[in-house]
């Protein structure tokens, strides 16, 4: 496509073709006949290489920009640690050291518990909920007036859905077996699962499989069958656990140094919103259509499926209330991003249920009956 074909047409069209979002036209009038500018950006991504879904949603934004610029506008994809560790990606952006990162909000609970909330809390929305709140409820206005008070502007960049609960290299029977458990989780799962006893840590992708292997931790959170399987857990830690009460709808996020992404020409700022749209649709597609063959390849490799027993699920539940009024009481940011989120969880939950819960249910016991 030519640039100039690329820049006739009024206005931002994101078309949808089989769920795909299309490349859009950009207004002329946006850059008054002049010649758009080259720009280079670099990108540190919180994630390894060998993440594909994960890292490879960085390259996709970027392929994407590129040709929607044709070339003007190219943004470099560092791994995690290359130029910025993985835990600093938010930091690094906040402080103009890269324009721009791809990383979780919840890494950085500890600067404030409010970032916690832009990716996952327990027994929070699923994708879909945190989709329509995020662009037709109050999410994208509050999450924009939180990150500018950190000199930063966030797109989502795609979801994981409701995530595995973990790899335990000794089997969970009842809440008594989390009391004094060492387990690598984030965020406000970090601190359910202290309320119930464990030992929660913190570490960044490269690090768990070593830690669990020497026994640094007797369990490990990440993501789901495809991405866990290519970090090898199940070669430590037999016992794979289910569901991630704490992650139902973990959303992955593009931040922005807010003085750069002000100074972008405007058609370079709309191609990264297409760009980032599609990459935030393609990404929950494709852990869809891997993550079924992934879990078989593991259960035939020797990973054991195990359910979170009822009573360390309720006293999860009651323990992350608890934390939430605890949180709310004292930090402002929190309770009011909190408060929109929950109003419309409870109102979504009746929806869900009603409908696509039911035929899933009832879907689920024909197929897996054979019929």
């Amino acid at each position: 496509m030519q640039r100039r074909e690329f820049i006739k047409n009024a206005g931002l069209g994101l078309a949808s073709v089989a769920g795909v979002a299309v490349a859009p036209t950009i207004a002329q009038s946006a850059v008054q006949g002049q010649e758009l500018p080259t720009i280079k950006w670099r990108l540190a991504s919180s994630f390894p290489k060998s993440l594909d879904t994960l890292y490879g949603t960085s390259d996709l934004l970027t392929k994407r920009i590129a040709e929607m610029t044709e070339g003007k506008f190219e943004i470099r994809v560092f791994a995690g640690g290359e130029i910025v560790p993985p835990n600093g990606v938010l930091d690094a952006v906040q402080q103009n050291t890269v324009e721009c990162g791809h990383t979780c909000g919840y890494y950085y609970h500890g600067k404030n518990k409010a970032f916690s909330l832009e990716t996952a809390i327990p027994f929070g929305l699923n994708v879909r909920q945190m989709n329509a709140w995020y662009y037709y409820g109050e999410g994208q206005t509050l999450f924009r007036e939180f990150f500018a008070k950190y000199n930063i502007v966030n797109f989502p960049s795609g979801n994981t859905g409701t995530q595995m609960g973990g790899w335990f290299r000794k089997e969970v029977k009842s809440l008594e077996d989390f009391k004094g458990l060492k387990i690598r989780i984030p965020g406000f799962g970090a601190e359910v699962f202290s309320a119930l006893g464990a030992v929660p840590q913190l570490l960044p992708g490269p690090e768990i499989y070593p830690a669990l292997e020497r026994g640094a931790i007797d369990a490990a959170e990440w993501v789901g069958p495809y991405d866990d399987e290519k970090l090898g857990f199940y070669k430590v830690a037999k016992f794979y656990y289910y569901p991630a009460w704490w992650e139902p709808g973990p959303m992955i996020s593009f931040y922005i140094n807010k003085e750069q992404w002000e100074k972008l020409p405007k058609p370079y700022q709309t191609a990264f919103e297409v760009a980032a749209a599609e990459a935030n649709i393609r990404m929950m597609a494709n852990y869809d259509a891997r993550n079924p063959q992934a879990i078989q390849r593991l259960a035939q490799n020797g990973a054991q499926l195990r359910r979170y027993p009822d009573d360390a699920m309720k006293a999860a539940y009651d323990a992350a209330q608890k934390i939430y009024a605890e949180e709310s009481a004292k930090n402002a940011d929190f309770k009011k991003i909190y408060d929109s989120m929950r109003t419309f969880q409870q109102a979504s939950d009746i929806w869900m249920g009603l409908a696509e819960n039911t035929l899933a249910k009832f879907m689920q016991e024909q197929l897996r009956a054979g019929k």
